[in-house]
């Protein structure tokens, strides 16, 4: 979640006095500067618009796609005594369960720093049933979740009351989600939401849209009288990948070698660098080339290993030591390929 922009002479981008004063404060004790695109969007949020955010990785877009709903939730009036519990205020929607929980870890900061007193929660299939039946019963003011648990909360039959006080849906890697089989549940989801709640407010975040258009017709309602599309935030930038083709020099076996024999050159390349991501397309695959990784591990490098099917707890173990910059390498699926903050790695490698 990057606020990191500095102006020379303390100065302040324009719109940045708006912002109040605990988010000035915490944007100056951390050196920081609110960026242009983060007040941009904050200032259409504001004025009631739907907008996509396209902008490259540490350029800020999910700072940017969830201030308007920390202001708000900030200026919100406490609830009296005796009244019903409020229903979720933001939704937000991600393709993948460690990305819900790495933008939950991300969150907890500056909300703590800032000293708002805000609820943030995490639902995906990993969530126990204790702890969901709790959400329902105390909606949390920002819940982190993907596409199919949205489908079973609204399909409950107190789905009107846990989202009466929805006010806004951020769609994270937003490209991924309608591009895919995904994205048609997401769109009968979001018809309901909108029943629900006509006014709700929608971003869109991603780092890469071939066809912006089609994102932004997407993430409004469509009768006559609505915006026929979502306004349209781009940042340029981001650094240019450095791209090559490793030419192992064992020999190729004719067949089930799984690229196994090119792991040699593979842990060379972990050695020479900080943090590396290892993507493979199987888990069976990931789980040959993590063990053949550590066989040849004569330094005991910190290397683990993440897929849908490693138990829970062990997941996590593995997002947090990389958060916290503690391993040299994670080889994985999927479930990791998507928009995570990891601010070290400085190699990936598909295989």
């Amino acid at each position: 979640m990057t606020a990191r922009s500095k102006l020379p002479g303390g100065t302040q981008p324009d719109g940045a006095a708006s912002l109040p004063e605990p988010f000035l404060d915490w944007f100056a004790r951390n050196g920081w500067s609110p960026r242009p695109h983060q007040l941009d969007l904050l200032r259409r949020a504001e004025a009631g618009a739907s907008v996509l955010l396209i902008a490259p990785t540490g350029a800020g877009k999910t700072l940017a796609g969830f201030l308007p709903s920390l202001i708000d939730l900030h200026r919100r009036a406490p609830t009296k005594p005796g009244t019903r519990p409020r229903g979720v205020h933001t939704l937000y929607i991600s393709p993948l369960k460690a990305l819900a929980t790495d933008i939950r870890r991300n969150l907890e900061r500056p909300v703590a720093e800032i000293g708002l007193d805000v609820s943030l929660e995490t639902r995906t299939g990993d969530t126990s049933q204790v702890r969901r039946q709790r959400q329902k019963l105390k909606p949390p003011d920002i819940l982190l979740t993907t596409p199919e648990q949205v489908a079973l909360l609204l399909a409950a039959k107190d789905a009107r009351g846990f989202f009466s006080d929805l006010r806004c849906v951020i769609f994270d890697e937003l490209h991924s989600l309608v591009t895919s089989k995904r994205g048609h549940l997401l769109s009968l989801g979001l018809a309901r939401l909108r029943q629900l709640r006509p006014d709700l407010q929608t971003i869109g975040l991603s780092a890469t849209v071939a066809e912006p258009d089609e994102l932004r017709r997407w993430l409004v309602a469509q009768p006559a009288d609505a915006a026929p599309m979502a306004d349209l935030i781009t940042v340029e930038g981001g650094a240019k990948p450095d791209i090559t083709i490793l030419q192992s020099e064992e020999r190729v076996p004719w067949q089930g070698h799984g690229a196994t024999y090119a792991m040699k050159e593979v842990y060379e390349a972990i050695r020479a660098h900080r943090t590396t991501l290892l993507f493979v397309n199987t888990r069976s695959q990931a789980e040959r080339l993590f063990q053949e990784l550590w066989r040849i591990n004569d330094e005991t490098l910190p290397i683990a290993l993440h897929h849908g099917s490693l138990d829970v707890g062990q997941r996590r173990k593995v997002e947090a030591a990389m958060a916290d910059n503690r391993l040299r390498a994670v080889v994985a699926t999927s479930t990791l390929d998507l928009g995570i903050d990891w601010g070290d790695v400085d190699l990936v490698v598909h295989v």
